[in-house]
C-alpha cells in the first residue's frame, strides 16, 4: 500500500500521499484532514439515548460531549432514557445550512477512543510516517483550491461546489464538447484524492449526443478511478454522471465550507509552527479568524513553539490571509 505522512498539528492533524516521482505531476496526489474533538468512525463510547422512532430501530444518542449521533439497529428493548454503548461508524458532515449528524450502531465492544488519522490509515493497511512538517511544499495551495472550489486544466476547468444532497463537480472550457469531457477527467481524478471526496458525487460533463461519445469519456472515467473504490452511473443523455462511494468523513471542501474561520485558523497556526528564526513569535490575522483560535491552540503553539507570542489583529487582511514571522522584542 502507498505510504502517506501525516503531522499531528494544533487542532488538525493532516495526511498527504506524494506522487512516486516528479514526472507524475503535483506532489501532493491525495489528502486527508482531521479535526480531533468530535465523534469520529472506530470510535466507541457510552451514551444516552435521547429518541427513538417510533416502530424502527433508529434514534437519537447524545454523548457526554454533548454531541449528538443518529443510531441504528436499535434492539427491541432499547428506551429512551437509557445508556447504550455504541460504535462511531460516520463522523458529523456539515453543509451549507445544516449539519448531519454523525451516524452510529450499538456494540459491546470495549469503549475506546476515536483513533488518530494515523491510526485510521495503518489500520486500512498503509505505510504511515508521522513528520513534524511535510518535506514538500503545497500544503497552502492545496487548501487554497479546496477553499475555492476550482482546478484549472488546459482549455478548461472544474468547479466543485458541496450540497445537502451531494457533491457537485461542473466542466467549463473552450474546447469542444468531448474533448472538454476528456481533457477534464484527470482534474477530476485528482480532485477527488487530493480533497478526500467521498459519498455521493455528481458530474456535469458536457452534453454529448453521440452514444460513441459518451461510451468514450464512461471508459476513460473508469479507467482513471480504476485503483478507488467506488460505483458509477454511466454517462446519461444530458452528460451527468454519479458516483457513489463509501462515505466516514467531511472532505476538506466541506469542511472548509461550513467552518472557514477555523480552517484558516487552523492553517495559520501550521504557518506559525513552521516559523524557524529566533526571537518573539508574531502571529497575525484578520479578527474573525484570531477570535477563532482557542485558547488551548495559543498554549500549544507557545509551547510547542518554546516562544513568547505576539498577537496582532489586521482587518485589512483576507481570512486565509494570516501569517507568523519572527521579531525582536
Amino acid at each position: 500500500m502507498a505510504e502517506w505522512l501525516v503531522e499531528e498539528g494544533i487542532g488538525e492533524h493532516r495526511a498527504i500521499r506524494l506522487a512516486p516521482s516528479p514526472a507524475d505531476g503535483a506532489d501532493i496526489i491525495a489528502a486527508r484532514v482531521d479535526w480531533p474533538g468530535a465523534l469520529a468512525p472506530g470510535q466507541v463510547e457510552d451514551a444516552v439515548l435521547i429518541a427513538r422512532t417510533a416502530g424502527s430501530r433508529r434514534g437519537t444518542l447524545r454523548f457526554a460531549s454533548g454531541e449528538e449521533a443518529l443510531v441504528d439497529q436499535l434492539p427491541r428493548d432499547a428506551q429512551e432514557g437509557a445508556p447504550l454503548r455504541a460504535l462511531i461508524t460516520r463522523a458529523a458532515i456539515g453543509e451549507a445550512g445544516r449539519l448531519k449528524r454523525a451516524q452510529a450502531r450499538p456494540t459491546s465492544a470495549p469503549p475506546r477512543p476515536a483513533p488518530t488519522l494515523a491510526e485510521r490509515l495503518r489500520d486500512e493497511g498503509h505505510s504511515v510516517r508521522v513528520v513534524r512538517t511535510f518535506p514538500v511544499p503545497g500544503w497552502d495551495d492545496l487548501i487554497a483550491e479546496a477553499t475555492q472550489g476550482e482546478v484549472a486544466f488546459a482549455g478548461g476547468g472544474i468547479t466543485i461546489s458541496p450540497t445537502p444532497a451531494m457533491t457537485v463537480i461542473d466542466i467549463d472550457g473552450t474546447l469542444p464538447p468531448r474533448a472538454l469531457a476528456l481533457a477534464a477527467i484527470p482534474a477530476i481524478a485528482a480532485a477527488i484524492r487530493r480533497f478526500d471526496l467521498a459519498g455521493s458525487i455528481g458530474i456535469d460533463f458536457p452534453t454529448l449526443s453521440d452514444k460513441a461519445d459518451r461510451r468514450a469519456v464512461d471508459d476513460a472515467l473508469a479507467a482513471t478511478l480504476d485503483d478507488w473504490p467506488h460505483e458509477r452511473t454511466a454517462m446519461n443523455g444530458f452528460g451527468f454522471v454519479q458516483i457513489v462511494a463509501r462515505l466516514e468523513r467531511p472532505s476538506l471542501v466541506q469542511r472548509i465550507a461550513r467552518a472557514p474561520l477555523s480552517a484558516a485558523a487552523r492553517l495559520l497556526l501550521r504557518r506559525a509552527e513552521r516559523v524557524e528564526a529566533p526571537g518573539t513569535l508574531l502571529v497575525v490575522a484578520h479578527p474573525s479568524v484570531e477570535s477563532a483560535i482557542a485558547a488551548q491552540w495559543r498554549d500549544a503553539l507557545a509551547r510547542r513553539s518554546g516562544r513568547v507570542l505576539r498577537w496582532q489583529a489586521d482587518s485589512t487582511l483576507a481570512i486565509d490571509g494570516g501569517f507568523a514571522q519572527a521579531v525582536q522584542s
